[in-house]
């Protein structure tokens, strides 16, 4: 799990996610263990991440090509996931000017998580990119225009990429002023993979 961060605006959305993916093969609790210690922030960049994936024998693949953020006809969609053996978790946003949508996935079960309007920004990762998205937020924002929130966007995949091994440099940026309905592209997404749906 990586970072997507978005800004819901009444005249337009913006969404920004990084390109990294990583997957661990070892043994189970020493993966768990390095995962815990990504997710924390005890691991502070990629140096630091092989060396002590070395040290507990874990094997790293890191490809910064993953495509987390689309627009997918004047609807955004970003995603964040994380895999462990057996199962597969993720987290999905839909937004656009003046509303958005979120959905969790494990396994074939989908639960609805709601959503809201605009005025909002929504952070999907872990917690160390979370905490440096609150304090890009909260030092950059005053309700500014959608450009304001694009650089608060910008500033913080820029810093939670030196800040965690888990974020690349590289990252995508999309935005919209499409006031299309995202839910309805979220059911017809949850029908074409006629996953079971849960409510939260």
């Amino acid at each position: 799990m990586s970072l997507v961060i978005a800004y819901i605006g009444s005249g337009g959305a913006a969404m920004a996610g990084d390109m990294r993916e990583i997957a661990f093969s070892g043994e189970e609790g020493t993966v768990s263990v390095l995962e815990q210690e990504l997710y924390e922030g005890t691991i502070t960049g990629d140096e630091a991440l092989h060396r002590r994936a070395e040290a507990l024998g874990v094997t790293l693949r890191i490809q910064d090509d993953r495509v987390k953020v689309r627009d997918r006809g004047g609807i955004l969609v970003g995603e964040v996931g994380e895999r462990e053996p057996g199962v597969e978790r993720s987290r999905r946003l839909y937004a656009t000017a003046g509303r958005y949508t979120l959905i969790d996935r494990e396994g074939g079960l989908v639960t609805r998580r709601g959503g809201g309007g605009a005025g909002s920004f929504v952070v999907l990762g872990n917690e160390v990119v979370k905490r440096v998205a609150g304090r890009c937020i909260s030092e950059g924002w005053s309700d500014g225009a959608l450009e304001d929130a694009i650089r608060i966007l910008i500033r913080t995949l820029q810093e939670a990429s030196r800040a965690s091994p888990t974020v690349s440099r590289a990252f995508l940026l999309v935005q919209t002023r499409s006031t299309a309905d995202p839910v309805r592209l979220m059911e017809d997404d949850l029908a074409a993979g006629k996953e079971r749906v849960s409510e939260s």
